[in-house]
């Protein structure tokens, strides 16, 4: 089994995150994004979106998007359960994560990818325009989730979950977007100031 990283962006380390908070090991082919690694023919033949992360099972079955590869080790290894432990449970991780990538994490990488100079030439068009409007929204659904964290300790309830992955990364993210830190939001900052402290958040 292989897993193709393509280091600190969002996706792939989202998996590394996940892996870390489960005690998973797997080999890993590093992959320089920064250097168009993920445009490379031997990435482009397991993905022909070019995105990254990708997982290599040991049949050559190839998996990619980093929730799928999350589901495929939660199944493997439920404990502990970063996925939900029952239907209710796992529906609400489901709405929540969703949410978190829906209206956060989405809204902060266009933000990156359609104002930074270094996204040029990966984002064609890059439309500033769009990448404007969208830091308004980002903070905009972390006012909704800030109302929410005023009830619970973490995004989707009372315990870690990938819901609070995707947030954390998409929150990192925020500052090479050049999105205002909500320091006035004080339960938004509370979760983040728990979620980066483990000892997963510094990989």
């Amino acid at each position: 089994m292989k897993l193709y990283d393509g280091g600190r962006a969002p996706n792939p380390r989202r998996v590394t995150v996940f892996l870390a908070e489960k005690g998973i090991d797997v080999e890993k082919v590093p992959v320089d994004m920064g250097q168009l690694g993920h445009k490379s023919d031997e990435v482009t033949r397991l993905n022909p979106l070019q995105r990254l992360p990708v997982l290599v099972l040991d049949d050559a079955t190839v998996i990619t998007e980093s929730v799928a590869i999350c589901r495929y080790f939660e199944e493997l290894h439920p404990e502990p359960p970063l996925m939900g432990t029952d239907a209710r449970d796992r529906a609400i991780v489901e709405m929540w994560n969703r949410r978190m990538e829906l209206n956060f994490l989405a809204a902060v990488a266009a933000a990156f990818r359609h104002t930074h100079p270094a996204m040029k030439e990966w984002e064609v068009p890059q439309v500033a325009e769009w990448g404007e409007i969208n830091r308004p929204k980002a903070l905009a659904f972390l006012e909704l989730l800030d109302a929410e964290l005023a009830e619970r300790e973490f995004i989707a309830g009372a315990r870690y979950t990938i819901a609070d992955i995707t947030g954390m990364i998409a929150f990192d993210f925020m500052k090479p977007a050049r999105i205002e830190r909500p320091d006035h939001l004080t339960n938004v900052m509370r979760w983040y100031q728990t979620v980066s402290s483990r000892p997963s958040a510094a990989l």
